[in-house]
């Protein structure tokens, strides 16, 4: 619980940024929480060019981190947790991407918070097994947003801020998260 210091403090507005890892597509989303609203700061994908060599890709994602972190100045970084099945490839690449993330962010001394899928669609919907469309659109309704923004990955990631935001906001929300990690089954 001693992770969660930051959100204790009267909760006052508090900026999260979510993110949504990959190496082509890292989706974020800032939010700013506060008396239990939601509202959106800014919104958005980093996107590396498939035809640039690996390392060019993560030296991409690193300056694009740094700059939208200089930018938002969040409190915290709330990032999907890694979960793969199949592809193993995919699954290194996207986790060295997701480290390049994870570094930018240790650099600008921002907290950073890990949440699964389960995680995130039972804090955001109610229910750990709802459908992509159904957490998309209560993070719309959350955010107040007239649409979703076209990329899944954003859309993940402002669901993401949002999870954290939840979750960190109350015991209650706390222990809901804490049960809902004893499932951790997609």
């Amino acid at each position: 619980m001693a992770n969660f210091y930051f959100l204790k403090k009267e909760l006052l507005d508090v900026k999260i940024l979510g993110i949504d890892p990959g190496y082509a597509i890292v989706g974020y989303g800032a939010i700013v929480f506060a008396a239990n609203k939601f509202q959106p700061l800014c919104y958005g994908a980093i996107q590396t060019e498939a035809n640039l060599p690996f390392y060019d890709r993560l030296s991409t994602i690193y300056k694009d981190m740094n700059e939208l972190l200089e930018k938002v100045r969040p409190d915290a970084m709330a990032v999907e947790k890694l979960y793969f099945q199949n592809n193993h490839k995919t699954a290194i690449d996207v986790a060295q991407a997701r480290g390049v993330i994870l570094l930018s962010a240790q650099n600008f001394d921002v907290p950073i918070f890990e949440y699964t899928p389960l995680q995130v669609k039972t804090v955001v919907t109610g229910y750990g097994k709802a459908k992509k469309i159904q957490v998309m659109d209560m993070t719309k309704r959350l955010l107040s947003l007239e649409k979703m923004p076209k990329l899944d990955d954003t859309s993940d990631a402002l669901a993401i801020a949002i999870c954290h935001a939840q979750a960190c906001g109350s015991n209650l929300r706390l222990s809901m998260l804490k049960r809902s990690c004893a499932y951790n089954v997609l």
